[in-house]
């Protein structure tokens, strides 16, 4: 597991063999029409995808960057629970 501030890194653990990334700093697009330009720079600006073997998640995190509002982007705290083994690759 890899805890990275930013999704891009995922290609970097990817090839580093990281099964699962966490990562933030998108804050899900906090202000509309930015959302737009973080998602240019981003593989992913929120929730959970699958990056060849990868899997990855991104949290829109509680707090703002620049000025404190949000304008569609919802923030959250997130909670992951893990647990033996692996549903996607399982390992025999």
């Amino acid at each position: 597991m890899l805890l990275a501030h930013q999704p891009v890194q995922v290609e970097q653990a990817r090839l580093a063999g990281v099964d699962l990334q966490l990562s933030g700093h998108t804050h899900g697009g906090q202000l509309w029409p930015f959302d737009y330009a973080v998602r240019l720079d981003q593989p992913v600006t929120e929730g959970w995808s699958q990056q060849g073997p990868t899997q990855l998640y991104v949290t829109t995190g509680a707090g703002y960057w620049g000025p404190p509002m949000r304008v569609g982007g919802h923030p959250e705290v997130t909670v992951i629970e893990l647990q033996p083994g692996d549903p996607v690759r399982p390992r025999r």
